[in-house]
């Protein structure tokens, strides 16, 4: 017995698909089997003689295809001779906490379609404590291809974790004085995602106000689409935020593992601002640590950790390369332009956004600054939103190697930097621009960042340029 995916499935970071179209009940089921597989191999090779079979945490958020993915998954993972621990449904965090948490536990699965249209679904996956993603996915192909499956008989257990991990988000709170935490008012958008329970459970047990949007589960997304780094998705936390005077609010989105939020004015605080913030807390408290921001990120965010007396480290962009460069060089913080960010303090380093919701109270409190006034000191710099554009999947990547060709050439005009670790970063008199190719869509990203509107129109200029010379225009951006 074997298995083909369909071409558009096995993404470098997530496996990813529409329901009924490129993603089923058979891939999920050959999904199990080829983990299971990897994973038992993995652990034989490493303990000769190991007598029980490996454990693997499964959950799954709240789209209405979860369930059938979950109960084919299981099938697949017991079928390969793995036990399973089923903690339902909940946020991608949560699941990585029951994976991270428990010793026994060897791997985890979560069911999510993230922040994708409510016909989407798909897994993320964590191998033995690593994030699995790259030539790891694709080994799940060539598995299921050759039907190269191990048999077995695994059992299966389900286990309620939710309080536990409330209680474990709770923590990011001890130390921090109580008497700065009582006035507080804080609004809170679970946009009808897998985050909704836990942050029920989290607002009651957190001093202060809280007031709280469409926490019901809600696989339709009936008042938003769950994507907080879309600012049109922010309007109604904004709405609150000014109804009620509170001091700010955060938004999720569809799995819980990506943090939105706006200050007390309504102003949007970008990925990037709320590393900033982040960073001068823990800089603080663990002076000349590393943080690592992704490349699409401010120049003012890597002033701010050199300010602070941090080491600055730009990288490539994606969960999981992020995760994996965080133990590389022992970061205890990394985040990116997308609202992911990562833990490793007093943490497990994933991305979980109910922590990064929590973590933001206690670094207003120890700063002795609201975040309004947080927000307020922060630069201003004149900058793009994210600018994609479709490219045809055979071209996007040609087309970066060709723009690097150009720009690290003997005809380079002076003052230009290049940095090639993701797509260009060129650094330019007037400020710098981005040209990457997506990992994850048949898109080309752009964005660009100046101090003066006319410089920043010189950086969109130059990039239009590098398009042209490559037979591509901006044209129309397209979303996520």
């Amino acid at each position: 017995m074997n298995h083909q995916f369909d071409s558009t499935v096995l993404r470098e970071y997530d496996i990813r698909g529409i329901i009924g179209a490129t993603l089923g009940a058979d891939d999920a089921r050959a999904i199990g089997r080829s983990f299971g597989t990897l994973l038992r191999r993995d652990l034989e090779r490493e303990e000769t003689g190991r007598e029980r079979a490996p454990l693997v945490a499964v959950g799954y958020d709240g789209r209405v295809s979860s369930p059938m993915l979950e109960h084919a998954l299981i099938e697949g993972l017991t079928g390969s001779g793995c036990d399973v621990r089923r903690i339902g449904m909940g946020a991608t965090p949560m699941l990585y906490y029951a994976e991270a948490s428990a010793e026994e536990v060897d791997g985890g699965i979560q069911i999510t379609g993230s922040h994708n249209p409510a016909n989407y679904n798909g897994f993320k996956m964590v191998f033995r404590g690593r994030p699995f993603f790259g030539v790891d996915i694709q080994r799940i192909g060539e598995l299921a291809a050759g039907g190269d499956w191990l048999d077995g008989t695994g059992s299966v257990e389900s286990l309620e974790i939710i309080e536990e991990y409330v209680e474990r988000l709770l923590a990011a709170l001890s130390g921090v004085d109580a008497s700065a935490l009582s006035g507080l008012k804080v609004g809170w958008d679970a946009g009808n995602g897998a985050a909704g329970p836990a942050l029920e459970l989290l607002a009651k047990r957190l001093p202060g106000e809280h007031h709280l949007l469409f926490t019901e589960v809600d696989g339709s997304f009936p008042n938003h689409h769950p994507d907080p780094t879309v600012e049109a998705n922010l309007a109604d936390l904004r709405k609150l935020v000014a109804e009620k005077n509170l001091h700010f609010g955060v938004a999720f989105d569809g799995d819980g593992d990506r943090i939105g939020a706006i200050d007390g004015e309504g102003r949007v605080i970008w990925g990037d601002q709320l590393l900033m913030i982040y960073a001068e807390d823990l800089l603080a408290r663990l002076p000349s640590s590393t943080i690592i921001a992704d490349v699409k990120a401010s120049r003012a965010l890597f002033d701010a950790v050199e300010k602070h007396g941090g080491k600055p480290v730009m990288w490539k962009t994606g969960h999981s390369l992020i995760k994996s460069k965080m133990k590389e060089v022992s970061a205890p913080l990394a985040g990116e332009m997308s609202g992911h960010v990562f833990f490793a303090d007093d943490y497990y380093g994933f991305d979980d956004a109910l922590y990064a919701g929590v973590r933001l109270i206690a670094a207003s409190a120890r700063l002795g600054r609201t975040v309004t006034q947080l927000r307020e000191e922060m630069p201003a710099m004149l900058n793009t939103p994210e600018l994609r554009f479709q490219v045809d999947e055979s071209r996007k990547f040609a087309a970066i190697e060709e723009v690097k060709a150009r720009l690290t050439g003997p005809d380079v005009p002076e003052g230009i930097e290049v940095n090639k670790i993701d797509g260009v970063r060129v650094n330019t008199p007037d400020g710098w621009w981005l040209l990457r190719a997506s990992n994850t869509q048949d898109v080309l990203v752009a964005r660009a960042e100046s101090d003066t509107e006319e410089g920043l129109a010189r950086l969109l200029g130059l990039i239009d340029e590098q398009l042209a010379l490559s037979g591509l225009q901006r044209g129309e951006s397209v979303g996520h």
